[in-house]
């Protein structure tokens, strides 16, 4: 997989991307991230990338010539499944997206800045919006390594236990149960006796109905489907 970003803050994605498991997927030949920095794209004498709201409303916005030949330059290489654009409008991530993501070969993502891009970027570009909260930051550089970190992991060969990613909350529609680890005993606080017990029908049957009872708890708008 491929992943192209967009952004003016390329310096914000040094620390997410060279840690952890995006750092070995990498590594492995997984996965590619490249980051391009729209103010190379700027034509005008000072690389500025955004101006003032048409309408007099306060706020920048994102101008549409540094992005729109940002995008055509990359797809001149090469064809993309998505072009996505970080908007707090835009879809709430979920782990079913997540899921379709990981399937496609190659990625663009743009992050937003400032009161947002020029509209006819998301007109005639943007295959597709994702929001991952219904909150703002302030752009969407955060949000677009979330959104890479929650697809490149789930890349076959990412992770060293494959199995581990479907046992993750939400891939059935539940939360995960809790998990122990040793020592089976601290401080008087004990590990649940079938856990230990080595009978896997009943610890899968343990996992179910903790799971079930924690989305009920925690999540219970999770369950509106299954009902």
């Amino acid at each position: 997989m491929r992943i192209d970003i967009l952004t003016i803050f390329p310096e914000m994605f040094q620390g997410p991307f060279t840690e952890s498991i995006i750092k070995r997927a990498v590594n492995k030949g997984l996965a590619e991230i490249h980051i391009h920095n729209i103010r190379d794209f700027a034509k005008n004498k000072h690389k500025n990338v955004d101006d003032y709201v048409y309408g007099g409303n306060a706020g920048m916005v994102m101008m549409i010539q540094p992005i729109a030949d940002c995008i055509n330059h990359l797809k001149q290489e090469r064809e993309y499944d998505e072009v996505i654009f970080l908007t707090p409008d835009g879809e709430v991530l979920n782990q079913g997206i997540a899921n379709q993501l990981s399937l496609k070969q190659n990625i663009i993502m743009l992050c937003g800045h400032y009161k947002g891009i020029d509209e006819r970027i998301r007109q005639h570009f943007i295959t597709r919006e994702i929001s991952i909260g219904d909150y703002v930051l302030s752009g969407g550089e955060l949000a677009a390594a979330v959104l890479a970190d929650s697809i490149i992991r789930l890349i076959p060969g990412v992770l060293s236990d494959e199995t581990s990613a479907l046992s993750d909350s939400f891939q059935d529609g539940l939360l995960s149960p809790p998990v122990y680890t040793r020592p089976a005993e601290y401080n008087g606080w004990k590990v649940p006796d079938v856990l230990l017990s080595g009978n896997e029908k009943e610890i899968i049957n343990w996992n179910y109905n903790q799971s079930l009872e924690r989305t009920q708890t925690r999540r219970p708008d999770l369950l509106e489907d299954k009902i």
